[in-house]
């Protein structure tokens, strides 16, 4: 059996995400970031999760444009930042991400914050660039449901993914139920809580089970919450590690030991409050 997971989730559309993906959040060496994308697609990665505000969207779309997989095959995502939303700027912030990937399209465009009076504008923009085929698919980032709902009442194609921080401190059950009974695709970011977790006896005990690290029990839960998962790291080591988790499978007991472990407890920003 292969080590390294390659599935992918069915979106709202028909389209195929991958359901890991290489989150690339705070990589601000050019070379390191290049060099960390590169790897991640050699070892078997096909989703990318970038945004303009990580200010690497250019060392994204050049490892994408030297890859040895084809465009079609790989998942490129961005997010229009606080900054720039509303409709107009949201498209103006789009065709500048796309310079800077040097790309013909994206896979998906996500707004990164609901920004109070601009959201549902924003989203309008993001439906716009859906409907003249320059996305392949719709969606948001830190919405809560009633960010979603919003957006919902106005919107002809509804988002079809929700980026949020998820992590087994933070399941956020009630936003996933929501998504699910819309048709939205749940993405995690922090999924291993910025490490915090990765010394918690409980994980380490299953871990010792399976042979696996504690990164790796934390990746597999999120996978068999039907979740997208996207941990960050630069070192090629993490980088492998964190993608072979296709050899396992917790069983229901180690899934309601882990969901026991949350404490509604966040280590970023709550987005009513950002």
């Amino acid at each position: 059996m292969t080590k390294v997971f390659t599935e992918t989730m069915e979106l709202a559309n028909g389209i195929a995400m991958p359901q890991l993906g290489l989150g690339v959040y705070k990589m601000t060496n050019p070379e390191q970031t290049f060099e960390a994308i590169s790897f991640a697609i050699e070892t078997g990665y096909r989703a990318i999760d970038t945004a303009a505000i990580y200010e690497n969207e250019r060392e994204t779309g050049e490892a994408v444009r030297h890859a040895r997989i084809p465009r079609e095959q790989l998942f490129i995502t961005s997010k229009v930042w606080n900054t720039d939303q509303g409709y107009d700027a949201t498209l103006r912030a789009f065709e500048t991400s796309l310079e800077k990937l040097g790309l013909d399209y994206l896979d998906l465009y996500l707004t990164h914050w609901p920004i109070t009076g601009k959201f549902v504008d924003t989203y309008k923009a993001i439906e716009r660039l859906y409907d003249e085929k320059l996305i392949r698919a719709t969606g948001v980032s830190n919405h809560h449901a009633h960010h979603l709902e919003k957006i919902l009442v106005k919107a002809n194609v509804a988002p079809m993914v929700n980026q949020i921080e998820v992590h087994p401190q933070l399941t956020q059950e009630p936003l996933r139920k929501f998504c699910n009974d819309n048709g939205i695709a749940i993405t995690s970011w922090s999924p291993l809580a910025r490490g915090k977790f990765l010394a918690e006896p409980t994980l380490l005990t299953i871990g010792e089970k399976y042979n696996k690290t504690t990164a790796q029990i934390i990746i597999r839960w999120h996978l068999q919450n039907n979740l997208i998962v996207i941990p960050k790291s630069v070192t090629p080591e993490r980088i492998r590690e964190n993608s072979e988790v296709a050899d396992f499978i917790l069983t229901s007991e180690d899934m309601e030991m882990i969901n026991a472990l949350n404490q509604d407890e966040r280590t970023g920003t709550d987005p009513d409050t950002f």
